[in-house]
């Protein structure tokens, strides 16, 4: 009876989506220039309710530029702020850029160097203030380059203190400010220190206040972890700190790929949806967010098209998992039947069952 009351109220709020303007982009990558003329932000934000999105994922230098001074940065964010409302869009989440500034190239958080790791903090609180004024509690903690190149260069001891004291430093500066950490295993660094979102989790209950600290899972992070993605989603779930999702797709054990929701395993994807539209994801205001790149060779005019396609197939999963027959899993379960189990699930899938 509880499932079935989340079930309904995920149906009947709908689902919100959302995407960062850099999903819009130009076709670099680390083999060969940009191949397409960019779009302004100002044409981006006109993008995203055509999309059939309702939130915008920020960097704090894509609202203004990080070396800004107050005054300028006030009057930066309220000029973002008025383009948004007048879209009808919201602010979901805002995320300090420490990994590309010269000072942060050995890591952030968790560099040997106190001066760089004032810097990020400094940075992030000003992130949040930026938040605020954007209308979002919600800030995003990518620990991109907290990690090492060699191990013998950092104490991996001394780095989980640090990366707790700098949340605890954040929330004490703002009584509203949500964490959210977003892990990834590799890359840039060689290896990261928080590789996944259980060790995330875990340092989340060793903070000042654990209630405020969630979750952001991206799929493509998951599997480069050798883990499956709505196992992951499953554990924050069950902690109650599954915060945000960034939806893609990744093609085997290499780089960041990002690519279009469902585009390669399509039964992983629906696994994650499923689990998700099961447990009520959604009806507490959370965003269903994406996190893709437009394939090089698309052309200018239809390079926000993966946007538009992981969108689909991630309601049409919507209507798979609502449709598929509850009472026959059960029964495949209770015999462990998994063969037949198996066929049944690809067999809806593929809209033979």
């Amino acid at each position: 009876m509880v499932r079935k009351q989340r079930q309904d109220a995920a149906a009947k709020g709908q689902y919100r989506f959302s995407f960062g303007p850099w999903n819009i982009h130009e076709g670099a990558d680390p083999f060969g220039p940009v191949v397409r003329q960019p779009f302004s932000f100002a044409q981006k934000v006109k993008m995203y309710r055509p999309l059939g999105f309702k939130g915008v994922q920020f960097h704090d230098d894509d609202v203004v530029p990080a070396d800004w001074a107050a005054s300028e940065t006030e009057k930066g964010v309220k000029k973002v702020k008025r383009m948004l409302d007048g879209e009808g869009l919201v602010a979901e989440f805002v995320a300090p850029r420490l990994w590309e500034d010269p000072r942060t190239i050995d890591g952030a958080v968790t560099s040997n160097s106190a001066a760089d790791r004032r810097y990020a903090l400094e940075r992030t609180k000003r992130n949040i203030d930026i938040a605020n004024m954007l209308g979002t509690h919600k800030i995003v903690l990518w620990p991109a380059r907290e990690g090492t190149y060699i191990r013998e260069s950092k104490d991996p001891i001394a780095s989980v203190g640090r990366m707790v004291e700098y949340m605890n430093a954040l929330l004490e500066y703002d009584p509203n400010v949500l964490i959210l950490g977003e892990m990834k295993p590799n890359e840039p660094m060689d290896q990261a220190y928080f590789p996944t979102v259980g060790h995330f989790i875990g340092l989340a209950y060793k903070t000042c206040d654990p209630d405020r600290v969630g979750a952001l899972i991206e799929t493509a992070h998951c599997i480069l972890a050798g883990l499956d993605p709505s196992d992951e989603m499953g554990y924050a779930l069950y902690h109650g700190k599954l915060w945000s999702v960034h939806l893609n797709d990744q093609n085997g054990l290499k780089f960041d790929e990002d690519k279009t929701f469902g585009a390669v395993n399509l039964r992983r994807a629906f696994n994650q949806v499923d689990l998700l539209d099961r447990n009520g994801y959604g009806k507490n205001g959370e965003f269903v967010g994406l996190d893709v790149k437009a394939m090089r060779t698309q052309k200018r005019s239809v390079s926000m098209q993966h946007l538009a396609n992981s969108r689909e197939i991630f309601l049409k999963l919507v209507e798979v998992s609502r449709r598929v027959d509850r009472n026959l899993i059960a029964q495949f379960t209770r015999e462990r039947n998994y063969e037949g189990l198996e066929l049944y699930i690809v067999k809806t899938l593929m809209g033979l069952s």
